[in-house]
């Protein structure tokens, strides 16, 4: 049986592509909730937590609306490449994104709240900035529970199908990702494949958890 590894390795890019955008920015937000007092803190908490309660489809919509080629981001997205957001591999990475990010930001903003808040007091007594704090101290505490959220936000990343298959679509060899080709083989009544990319994706999945497992923080027993 021939297998097309294009859907695992376009799945892997698109995973490790969002969880460095996810990472980069769900940092930046799961520092203003977590350390941070601002008026619309729990409208910016709920808002990030809308895509874990969201159906697939209804959060695909949005942003197929937002993206398309009549929505302000997709005609910004066309005027600098060239070509549409949507139904690309760009797009996929999009969905993959907004499907890993509320879980990160969950958890980064519990690791960092782990830290515990004397050291910041202490440093701003003599004098330190909070950039120099965040960065010389809470980030370097606080690593390990860090690294396992953007583990889990990778492993989360290579799941998604609903978001993934209504703004980037199912075209062979440039959108089909992992999931989607599973749907597709089962569709088609190709077994074989299907449970070969099953075990692929659920080997490299279980792998990251242990490794998220490992990272984590353990509690000492009483």
């Amino acid at each position: 049986m021939a297998i097309d590894w294009f859907p695992l390795w376009l799945s892997l890019r698109v995973a490790a592509l969002s969880t460095l955008i996810a990472v980069a920015l769900g940092l930046w937000i799961a520092y203003w909730l977590a350390c941070r007092e601002f008026r619309g803190k729990a409208a910016l908490d709920g808002l990030v937590a809308l895509p874990l309660v969201l159906p697939p489809t209804v959060l695909g919509y949005y942003l197929l609306v937002v993206l398309g080629q009549s929505g302000p981001i997709g005609r910004m997205y066309e005027a600098v490449t060239g070509s549409p957001l949507v139904f690309s591999w760009q797009a996929a990475v999009v969905a993959a994104l907004f499907y890993s990010l509320p879980l990160l930001v969950r958890s980064a903003r519990a690791a960092l709240e782990s830290v515990h808040p004397d050291y910041a007091r202490a440093a701003q007594s003599l004098g330190v900035s909070e950039r120099r704090i965040f960065f010389r101290i809470t980030l370097p505490l606080a690593w390990r529970p860090l690294l396992a959220a953007a583990v889990v936000a990778f492993a989360r990343s290579l799941g998604d199908f609903g978001v993934t298959l209504m703004i980037a679509g199912n075209i062979p060899g440039r959108t089909q990702t992992v999931t989607v080709a599973v749907y597709d083989a089962v569709q088609a009544g190709n077994g074989a494949l299907a449970r070969t990319l099953v075990v692929i994706i659920s080997a490299v999945t279980l792998a990251s958890l242990w490794i998220a497992g490992r990272l984590s923080p353990r509690q000492a027993l009483p």
